[in-house]
């Protein structure tokens, strides 16, 4: 055990702001460089958790909206559109700059402060190591992150053209700073200049995003649709977010007519209205533009094992979701075909679900076609993962079946793989999508209501129990077809069939509904379908009006189960609407439970206080093991105002403080650490510290360059962030020192040295990566994109950065130690 220099009162790596609290005297250099890493990483999971609130505040402020009206004609009411008062622009390089840059900032400003006005290593470095791990390693992760071989471009290119500019122009100016006009002197007015080109980047900015010089924006525009817009002062890229807006939504609110469509379209695939809230809602959320707080808030919330910011969807729920929205660019939920097209031709399933023994071996899935049929057609079947798993119980699927001219059924042929182990019954699914081919004979065929198909494995060979589901159900008055689903249970070997008929009741037959009889027929494994009533709607305000559905008569060796009546109100208009409404209030509150902020202690401290913020049902293992780990931390955190109160400021203040205090800590462990196992503090300051403070925006741009349709949220408000981090991270306390300083009748100095030759490698490895993304913006080798692109060229691109950053590392520590001459 190493022992430390120096006395009782006075040893080695003792003199930080705060720490060390006790005297470590004793302790070996050993225990004392490990507890003091352990330290630094659970601060920097603090820090990303209270930025976390800090974000949510920043969230709720910009989020802030006015209403613009959508005229609709001379006889109706304008339809009301919220949209932001902030310009994006303006709100990513004020507020969500401060808040993923804020520890950076506010340790460079600690730091002055906390060393009686006098400059030091550790928060320079870290702003120039955060600015290039952003820059490259972020960089690098996003361009290799894009899935397939596509592409994402930025779509706000003249204002990352300015941003980009700045940050260069941003660490020449420091260079002329340090090494200019008062060589390794601030002077107050180089401090001024440094802090005002940022207002200066703002502006400039938000000129850009308005279209200056190049074209002024429109003051009113007309939608496809016809609907004249009173734009006002919107800015750009505002008009698109609200002509592309989504159906469900109507003056702000669910609009309970688009979510019958919903409900219907998901109660066809065996949803309840539940589920089909539950999924209107996750649409809503993920279909909709998001800032970069709301990415870097999902980041942190699923390393620290808290809730998350988008609904958790069950396997089938998610089936379901890409099947009613099979395009993954569809910006709304796509319109409902309320009659099966006469003119197209319509492929399915024969059945909804299907049971098979795991001694099987192979069985026939049967897919039909109904509709046009003078055609040929094709359409990809393949098995998709449930808790069964390919490869492991069944051969996966993945073929095109085509139905030639007047083909109307085709069998498919799955394969059960058997074991000795004993497992309980699983699922796996089959799923139905069109083949994508854009010939005019593809473009007549659609997916019917039973897209995908649920397979369960058992250990049974009875030819099964046919029952009802339920013993009623509730249909409105102009659903068109009234699907009755029919189980069977406890087996599915063989073919089986039973007979059904309708009761009158004070529904009649020919005035609410074409009743009849039938033979419903399960196929071999089939284990659900639907007998389809068609209802009449007369257009009076009736009463609620019932009818009977009956099985009888099973064949092939089944049994009638415990329900075999089945009773259908049909309700009119105005009861259905009150149904409808509740789903509407489900899906807002289903929307409203997302928000990323809080409005009340009461929640924001129930969800610290429990795993995934207490949705148990889809709580991972690691989010447990994150949410011990982080628990401490939450609960203290669960104490700052939440973000509902006084619009977001108190909250944003608040958490301000509590980051600077908690990056005071993180300070003082870092360059105390760093002195333990003989780091310097430039060296820990571009390593450690830059690495610690960045991996949440690492996550968050990681994902958003997975989901957002461009690279904006991914890479395009890098160059932003690295501007600010010098103008207010070195601006703001360069400026506080050098008027100190100046009051004093002294310099406030600044040794360019290690500093400056930094700053120099940062700005000369920055511009190779910015030519970078230009070279992949204009080269179709790459794809046409910053990010993503053929593979070759993605992966080249990637090393190429990861290279500069670690060049960036390894030149600027060689310098630190001497080895390389400064200058």
């Amino acid at each position: 055990m190493t022992q430390n220099n120096g006395t009782l009162d006075d040893y080695a790596c003792s003199q930080g702001l705060i720490l060390p609290l006790i005297n470590e005297f004793t302790w070996s250099v050993e225990m004392r460089a490990f507890l003091y890493l352990l330290g630094l990483l659970y601060c920097f999971m603090g820090v990303a958790i209270i930025a976390d609130i800090f974000m949510g505040a920043i969230e709720k402020i910009t989020s802030t909206t006015r209403k613009v009206y959508l005229s609709r004609g001379d006889s109706q009411e304008p339809e009301v559109i919220e949209v932001r008062i902030w310009n994006d622009t303006v709100a990513n390089l004020t507020l969500m700059a401060l808040g993923s840059s804020a520890p950076e900032i506010l340790l460079s400003i600690i730091e002055i402060v906390g060393n009686n006005f006098e400059s030091g290593s550790l928060g320079p470095g870290t702003i120039v190591g955060s600015a290039a791990f952003n820059l490259m390693g972020i960089s690098a992760v996003c361009v290799a992150a894009i899935p397939g071989v596509e592409s994402r471009q930025i779509k706000g290119l003249r204002v990352f053209a300015i941003t980009a500019v700045f940050s260069i122009l941003a660490y020449l100016w420091l260079i002329f700073v340090l090494m200019g006009v008062s060589k390794n002197v601030v002077e107050v007015w180089e401090a001024v200049v440094t802090f005002l080109l940022f207002p200066i980047l703002v502006y400039l900015a938000y000129l850009a995003d308005k279209g200056f010089p190049w074209n002024k924006s429109r003051v009113s525009a007309t939608t496809a649709n016809g609907k004249q817009i009173e734009l006002g002062s919107i800015q750009p890229g505002e008009l698109e977010a609200m002509v592309d807006g989504h159906t469900l939504t109507k003056d702000g609110q669910v609009d309970p007519n688009e979510l019958a469509k919903w409900v219907r379209h998901a109660s066809r695939m065996g949803l309840t209205g539940e589920d089909a809230a539950k999924l209107a809602a996750y649409k809503l959320i993920t279909s909709k533009e998001h800032s970069r707080a709301w990415y870097r808030i999902g980041a942190t919330r699923v390393f620290s094992g808290s809730k998350k910011v988008q609904p958790q969807l069950s396997i089938k729920l998610r089936e379901v979701y890409d099947a009613i929205n099979e395009h993954p660019d569809a910006d709304s939920l796509g319109p409902l075909i309320e009659t099966t097209p006469k003119n197209k031709a319509t492929i399915e399933f024969h059945a909804i679900a299907c049971a098979v023994p795991e001694s099987v071996g192979r069985f026939p899935i049967t897919i039909v076609r109904h509709g046009k049929t003078d055609n040929s057609v094709s359409v990809r079947v393949e098995t998709i993962d449930g808790s069964a798993v390919g490869g492991e119980d069944f051969v996966s699927l993945n073929q095109v079946v085509v139905f030639e001219a007047n083909e109307v059924e085709k069998q498919v042929t799955v394969e059960i793989l058997d074991d000795t182990q004993y497992e309980p019954d699983e699922q796996f699914y089959l799923k139905l999508s069109l083949t994508g081919t854009k010939t005019g004979k593809q473009q007549d065929v659609v997916l019917g209501r039973i897209s995908i198909m649920e397979v369960t494995v058992l250990n049974d060979d009875d030819p099964g129990t046919i029952t009802f589901e339920e013993r009623g159900i509730l249909v409105k008055e102009s659903v068109g077809v009234a699907q009755i689903p029919v189980l069977r249970k406890n087996g599915a070997d063989g073919e089986v069939s039973v007979h059904w008929r309708t009761v009158d009741k004070n529904a009649i037959s020919g005035k609410g509904y074409i009743g009849g009889e039938g033979r419903l027929v399960f196929k071999h494994a089939e284990m659900k379908r639907v007998i389809e009533i068609p209802i009449s709607n007369d257009m009076l305000p009736d009463k609620d009006e019932c009818f009977e559905v009956e099985l009888s008569e099973p064949t092939g060796g089944a049994v009638l189960g415990s329900i075999t009546k089945l009773a259908v109100t049909i309700t009119n208009d105005e009861e259905f609407n009150s149904v409808l409404n509740r789903l509407a209030d489900m899906t807002t509150a289903n929307v409203d439970s997302m928000e990323v902020h809080h409005n009340t202690w009461t929640s924001q401290i129930k969800d610290a206080m429990n795993v995934n913020g207490g949705d148990i049902e889809n709580a991972t293992t690691s989010d447990y093991v994150m949410h011990f780990l982080s628990f401490g931390w939450k609960l203290l955190f669960a104490f700052v105002p939440p973000a509902g109160i006084w619009g977001g400021w108190l909250s944003f203040f608040v958490s301000l403080a509590v980051i600077g205090a908690l990056t005071a800590i993180v300070g003082d462990l870092a360059s105390i650490f760093g002195c333990l196992v003989g780091l310097d503090d430039a060296v820990t300051a571009i390593t450690f510290v830059a690495l610690g403070t960045s991996l949440p925006d690492l996550f968050a741009s990681r994902t958003a360059a997975k989901n957002e349709k461009y690279a904006d949220n991914a890479i395009g408000n890098v160059t932003g962030s690295n501007s600010v981090n010098v103008f207010l991270g070195l601006g703001l306390p360069w400026l506080i020192a050098s008027v100190y300083h100046a009051s004093k009748g002294a310099e406030f100095k600044v040794e360019a040295g290690s500093l400056g030759f930094s700053i120099t490698i940062f700005t000369i490895t920055a511009v190779l990566s910015l030519a970078l993304l230009v070279i992949r913006r204009c080269s179709a080798a790459c794809g046409r994109g910053e990010l993503g692109g053929p593979l070759g060229t993605r992966y080249a691109s990637a090393i190429f950065l990861v290279t500069l950053w670690m060049a960036y590392v390894i030149l600027s520590s060689l310098e630190t130690y001497g080895h390389i001459k400064s200058f």
